[in-house]
C-alpha cells in the first residue's frame, strides 16, 4: 500500500510548515470578505495560522495576514480568531 501524502501549509505567524489539519484557515472570498474557514473548503484565497495565541499575536504584529491578502484586516477578525483558538476549535 502507498502512504498518503499529508498536505503541509506554512503558518503566517511563526512561518513553520505544519500539517494542514493542525492550522486554522483564514479566507478572502472573491467578494473581498475575510472569513474563518474551519472546513478548509471555502472558495477564495487562503492563509493559515497555528492554533496558538502566540502565533496569532505575532501575525497581528507583523501584519502577515494583511500582506497575504493585500488588504487591511480588521481587529474583529483577530478577535474571532482569538476566540476560536481559546475555544479549541
Amino acid at each position: 500500500m502507498s502512504v498518503k501524502k499529508i498536505p503541509m501549509r506554512m503558518c503566517t505567524g511563526c512561518h513553520e510548515m505544519k500539517p494542514k489539519k493542525e492550522l486554522i484557515r483564514v479566507v478572502k472570498t472573491p467578494e473581498g470578505e475575510i472569513k474563518l474557514d474551519f472546513t478548509g473548503k471555502l472558495n477564495g484565497r487562503g492563509a493559515y495560522i497555528c492554533n496558538s495565541v502566540e502565533c496569532l499575536l505575532k501575525a497581528q504584529k507583523q501584519k502577515s495576514l494583511s500582506r497575504a491578502f493585500g488588504c487591511p484586516i480588521s481587529d474583529e477578525i483577530y478577535e474571532q480568531l482569538k476566540g476560536a483558538i481559546e475555544k479549541g476549535e
